[in-house]
């Protein structure tokens, strides 16, 4: 859309005079791009004397404009970043470039140092440079792993800051919100991240308004749940730019047969999950499932199914071995271990946020379900993914750099890491 320029009460630069209204071209009155000396209409004072000519553009909704081709699209990696969201967002651009006969999307691939890459399961990817370099882009992915909740790098943060206000829309893959959050990224705005570490997103950042979505886009910020949620988000930004039709094709071309909505959920429903179709004992483990921080009794369980306690323990002996008491149970320790290894949480907050009135009764239950202490938990799963990736380290093999993935698309060559 269109954006109105507020000219008229103000004065800005342009090289070393001063302007007002009736010095500015009534063509730049309804428009997405101005020149530089009118950027800082738009920002503080970025452009000023220093500024070069040329242009820069000013994105209030992206993936908007038809005409607005190619978008340079940059993927950001960090280690142990998980391979099947980033591929599910890469190769749709390739796919419409290859559908429309035509370059819609570039891509670049970068990383902290320019080096390649390690995703979580020992690939590596090229990357064509680094982020601290990037001075230009329609678009930025972080695509993070397992371990982007522990991922502190304040210069990366500068960086996406600095192109989120040059006019980037920012986006991230599967566990990248924890890092867009750090940097700040999503204040005042709506995100979503994969469902095993919603509890954990919320618990560290409660300002932040995170949904159990696929996928979700507000404005100039766009978030994906993570593994097949990429290909979907993809999708639904080809369909808004170049329509339905195209987003089909390309939807087609890899055995998608339908794209899904943002408000589609993330997990299997609880009848094809745990495999049971009585419909009562599916409403109780969704009440489970709802209050694990304020455990409902089992009294107050059965009366809400319109069962007696008696009944209620005899559909979970038949349906899935076990009692409601212990069932519960369960279900408030595995969220315990998300919490553990997903976060700095003291482990008398853990204990309490999953409905246990003192950390011991807490601990106790803990090593009886899992074997080890809560302490033991967080040490163990701190110091595993480290050693893991040091043997893949030792003995992954390194991709051949003439066929690096990073190098974009076979229609045009990568764009370079410069102002064009």
């Amino acid at each position: 859309p269109r954006r109105l320029i507020p000219f008229g009460c103000a004065t800005y630069d342009k090289g070393s005079a001063q302007t007002n209204r009736k010095d500015i071209p009534e063509r730049y009155f309804h428009c997405d791009r101005v020149p530089t000396w009118l950027y800082p209409i738009f920002t503080k004072k970025t452009g000023g004397k220093s500024a070069k000519p040329g242009w820069r553009r000013i994105r209030l909704n992206m993936f908007d404009d038809p005409n607005d081709v190619p978008l340079t699209i940059d993927f950001f990696l960090t280690p142990n970043f998980s391979l099947l969201p980033f591929t599910a967002a890469l190769e749709p651009l390739r796919s419409a470039n290859r559908m429309a006969g035509k370059t819609l999307y570039h891509w670049r691939v970068l990383s902290e140092d320019g080096n390649h890459v390690q995703a979580s399961n020992g690939v590596e990817v090229n990357s064509v440079g680094t982020l601290y370099e990037l001075k230009n882009s329609d678009a930025v992915i972080v695509a993070a792993g397992m371990e982007a909740q522990h991922y502190r790098n304040d210069r990366v943060f500068g960086a996406l800051r600095r192109l989120s206000r040059l006019g980037a829309a920012i986006g991230s893959l599967c566990m990248g919100a924890h890092i867009l959050a750090r940097a700040g990224l999503l204040e005042g705005r709506r995100c979503t991240i994969h469902w095993e570490n919603l509890g954990s997103f919320s618990e560290e950042f409660p300002e932040i308004e995170v949904t159990s979505h696929l996928f979700e886009i507000d404005r100039d910020r766009f978030t994906c749940s993570g593994g097949t949620a990429a290909l979907d988000m993809m999708l639904h930004l080809i369909a808004k730019q170049h329509g339905f039709n195209l987003a089909n094709e390309v939807s087609e071309q890899f055995i998608h047969d339908r794209i899904r909505e943002p408000h589609d959920r993330q997990r299997m429903e609880l009848r094809a999950r745990l495999g049971v179709s009585h419909p009562k004992l599916i409403n109780v483990i969704a009440d489970m499932e709802a209050n694990l921080e304020d455990p409902l009794s089992q009294t107050a369980l059965a009366d809400k199914a319109g069962l007696s306690t008696r009944q209620l323990e005899r559909l979970f002996r038949k349906y899935l071995s076990s009692t409601p008491t212990r069932y519960y149970l369960n279900l408030r320790l595995q969220r315990a271990r998300q919490l553990l290894t997903q976060t700095s949480m003291s482990i008398l907050s853990v204990a309490l946020a999953c409905g246990f009135v003192s950390a011991s009764h807490f601990s106790k239950c803990y090593r009886e379900c899992f074997g080890r202490t809560p302490r033991a938990e967080r040490a163990v799963r701190h110091d595993a993914p480290t050693l893991v990736m040091q043997k893949l380290a030792g003995r992954a093999p390194h991709l051949d750099p003439n066929h690096s993935i990073a190098t974009h698309s076979r229609l045009t060559p990568p764009a370079p890491l410069t102002d064009t």
